[in-house]
């Protein structure tokens, strides 16, 4: 059994790392508030090139674009697929960077030729130690997603798209759901099903065709660059505030194991130092015991 220091010595340790794990949750927390605010504010520009899109094929009717399958429900056939992975720089977020791998495990097993793109020093390092070729590694942090990096991503995988090298891209990310739960899913980021812009029966019909210059595919390409652009930094920011909310998670959880370890170290330490007193006690009791009949066989002599 360990004495009073030992354990007074290990009450202390688990203290100061609470301190750490606080911190680290209140610093998640702001974080994660900041970067929502971020995408809260250029979300509505992106929803409107998503209508400027429908109104495109409402107005149009059948456009012929390299981003979208030509008829609907008619995939193209595999070829080689670009993937971008998204991760965090570091662990202490729980299971996140590792559901992002799994995910990214399962389409490597599928299609073994898939051109990896990678952001996040956690994915970069795990790709590497195992020999797994990445077609390119984007050197900055992911802790601070921005739209020029966006679009930076969004040029490089385009320009393989667009030369014919890949003709499909994948995107594996955190997606936070409704401010509380995550999930990790990849999705096919281009090309397109047409639907997924198809005209709601409740919107307003275009009755005034409109003019596009040069062409209606080199409108929508322009638009499609812009699209792509926000949907890969809507990925970034969401995958940046789930790595937050799983740290927050996972620095929550530490910290309550603390509080429990830290009332059972406490009662360890309690019942130890009575233990202590209660022997130094009986020591100083025998010790006058022993003094009082030593005393008393003095007199009896």
């Amino acid at each position: 059994m360990a004495n009073a220091r030992e354990i007074k010595k290990h009450i202390d340790a688990i203290k100061e790392t609470q301190k750490i794990t606080k911190a680290m949750y209140l610093i998640s927390s702001a974080k994660m508030s900041k970067a929502k605010a971020e995408l809260d504010k250029t979300r509505p520009y992106f929803k409107a090139l998503q209508g400027e899109i429908k109104r495109i094929f409402r107005t149009a009717g059948e456009v012929d674009s390299k981003y979208f399958y030509p008829d609907e429900g008619i995939n193209h056939p595999d070829g080689v697929f670009a993937c971008l992975v998204i991760t965090a720089d570091k662990g202490l977020a729980g299971a996140y960077n590792q559901n992002v791998i799994k995910e990214a495990n399962k389409i490597l097993q599928e299609h073994p030729n898939t051109k990896l793109f990678v952001v996040g020093e956690y994915g970069r390092h795990y790709f590497s130690q195992r020999n797994i070729p990445i077609e390119r590694s984007f050197l900055y942090t992911a802790q601070n997603p921005t739209m020029y990096r966006a679009r930076e991503i969004c040029d490089h995988l385009l320009e393989v798209f667009n030369s014919g090298e890949v003709s499909k891209i994948l995107l594996v990310y955190t997606d936070l759901k409704n401010g509380l739960e995550t999930e990790c899913r990849h999705v096919r980021l281009i090309p397109f099903h047409k639907d997924q812009f198809r005209t709601h029966e409740n919107e307003e019909a275009v009755t005034v065709p409109f003019e596009f210059t040069p062409s209606v595919s080199a409108v929508l390409d322009n638009i499609m660059r812009s699209y792509i652009s926000g949907y890969i930094y809507s990925a970034l920011v969401d995958s940046f505030c789930s790595e937050q909310e799983a740290r927050m998670t996972a620095m929550d959880g530490a910290n309550r194991n603390a509080d429990k370890l830290l009332k059972e170290l406490s009662t360890e330490y309690n019942r130890v130092r009575q233990s202590a007193i209660t022997m130094s006690i009986t020591e100083v009791s025998a010790g006058a015991a022993a003094q009082r009949k030593k005393s008393q066989e003095r007199v009896l002599k």
